[in-house]
This record gives C-alpha cells, structure tokens and sequence, in this order.
C-alpha cells in the first residue's frame, strides 16, 4: 500500500476538493498544520511516505531534505514551478515531480483587495463599527491617483486594467519591460526611481528571482511619497523586510498590504503584526475555493498517472 501525504492543508479542505478514493491501494494522512522549520522534524515526520503532495512552497524539499525521505517516489506540487524544490536533486534519486495548473486570476483580485481596504481604511471603520463607533477614519479617492505596477506580465497587467477602470493613471516597470508592452496592456513606461517617487499606490506582481530578491530596499522606500501605499502579493523577500519595517514603524509611507513575508507562517510575535498602518493576510492571495478544485483533483491525476506508469505534468523529467 502506497502512503500518501497531503502538507499544509490549513483550511481542511483537500478530502472534499478531490476523490483521494478513486486512487487505488493508498493511504491518506492529511497534515493541516505547518510542520515547522526544523529540517530534521519535517523529515522525520515524512520518511514513512511514498508520495507527497505540497502546497505551493509552504514546506521546502531542499537537496538535503529529499536525501532524507528514503521512502519518497513522487512529490507533487500545487503549481508548475516551486523554487522551494530541488528539482535536479529529486531527479538524481529518481522521484519524479508533477505539478498542477493554477488559476491566472486569485492574486491580482487579493492585490486590489488589499489596495481598497488600505485606502479606504476598511479594518479601521469594520473595527469601530463592532465597538460602537463611528467614522472613525476617512478614506482617499483613486480617481485621478498614479498607481504604480511592478511587473508587467498577466497579473500585473490585470491589477494595471483594474487601476485604469478606477480613472487612475497607470505606470509601470520592471527590468526588461518594454514600450510595446505597456502599450498593449495601456499603461505608460516608467522608470524605477519615476515610479516609486510618482506612484499613490504600488502593487508588486514578480516572480521571486535573484534579480527581484531585495528589488524594494530602503532606497525605493525613501523615495515614496508619505501618503503612499505599498502592496506585496508577489514573494516576501522582494521588499527587504527590514528596510520596510523602519519605514512603516516610523510612518515615512501611509501603509503597506502584505500577503506575503520573509518566514511563512509569519512568526505570532513578529513586529508587523502590531503595526496598524498595514492590512496583512496570510499568503492566502491564491487561496479560492475554485483554485483548491482544480489543484486537489489535478494532484489526483498527477498520482494516478504516476501509478500507471504515465506521469502527467512532469517537471523534473530527463
């Protein structure tokens, strides 16, 4: 019998996603809490299963994390690409790695969540609301503001069409964007000191790389206007944390949205959870229903294909 582990299950919701029963010959533990940091509990934990199923890059399986799950055949990742799995490493001791298709839309809805509940202080007013209060707070208008676009590519250029709908002017830039581009999605070429010092909101929409890690440090930070807004759904280490921790500690921008952070979970006594200049959200930007569908029930294709000797959606083939 094959064992099968679901990771990172947090709102319980894989066994009624997907038909884990039509797999024939297996047995199901699903683990909805994170397993931590420690590298030699997670794999103590996991060395008793044959395949593992991984959301997103919740838990990462380093080179020296895969030489430690001995029993490991197939992992298989919500998404097709996760930079926290070796891939090369996986392959050379022969467990295959198959991913699923993701939903093009989930993020740039939470990006532009965020955008309207910082600029409506959304959480300030639903707070006073509940103790009693009353306008509390006032909001800003986006019409006629400059929203600022990092990155250009298909959730990026849909939060840049959101802005436009807002009668926003919209500029946009990242390392090899081109005029051309902007023009099919309307936008205007920006540079990157332009953008950061022009922009009433930026939203980040990058893939993390070791081109993008750090691209927002103090420097980009201190050209923001004070009554600014920042939004990161992208990948936490983007915007150096530390660097935004100083600005937003001593008000230098209005407030920042983050989905996303350096350690996932964001540690309980982290200082941006006492901040009240931002709107934070547990890297839940493409966490939907309709996402958790279709990636639950592709996870099931993924194995049943692997158990017929056909793997589907491979990604570290030969």
């Amino acid at each position: 019998m094959l064992r099968i582990a679901i990771l990172d299950d947090y709102q319980e919701k894989s066994l009624e996603a997907a038909d884990w029963g039509s797999i024939p010959d297996t047995d199901v533990t699903v683990f909805t809490e994170f397993l931590g940091h420690d590298a030699n509990r997670v794999a103590e934990v996991l060395s008793p299963y044959d395949i593992i199923v991984a959301m997103r890059e919740r838990t990462k399986f380093p080179a020296s994390m895969l030489l430690n799950l001995p029993n490991l055949k197939l992992l298989v990742t919500t998404g097709m690409r996760n930079g926290s799995i070796d891939m090369l490493a996986a392959r050379a001791q022969g467990v295959d790695v198959c991913g699923t298709e993701m939903l093009p839309y989930p993020a740039f809805e939470h990006a532009w969540a965020m955008i309207l509940a910082l600029v409506k202080e959304l959480p300030r007013e639903d707070r006073a609301m509940k103790a009693g209060g009353w306008q509390e707070g006032f909001g800003v208008g986006l019409k006629g503001k400059t929203l600022g676009v990092i990155g250009l590519g298909k959730l990026g250029a849909q939060a840049a069409r959101v802005g436009l709908a807002f009668g926003m002017n919209v500029i946009a830039w990242s390392q090899n964007l081109t005029e051309e581009r902007c023009a099919e999605v309307g936008v205007t070429l920006a540079g990157k000191e332009e953008l950061f010092s022009e922009a009433d909101v930026i939203t980040i929409h990058m893939v993390l790389s070791d081109r993008s890690r750090d691209l927002v440090s103090a420097t980009e930070l201190s050209l923001m206007k004070s009554s600014a807004y920042l939004v990161n759904t992208s990948r936490g280490p983007i915007v150096n944390e530390a660097a935004l921790l100083d600005t937003l500690q001593n008000r230098r921008i209005a407030g920042a949205g983050l989905d996303v952070f350096d350690i996932e979970p964001l540690p309980t006594d982290h200082p941006l959870r006492g901040l009240d200049n931002t709107v934070l959200t547990g890297h839940t930007g493409y966490v939907i229903l309709e996402l958790y569908d279709k990636v639950y029930n592709q996870a099931v294709e993924d194995i049943i294909g692997w158990i017929n000797e056909s793997p589907v959606r491979l990604l570290n083939g030969e």
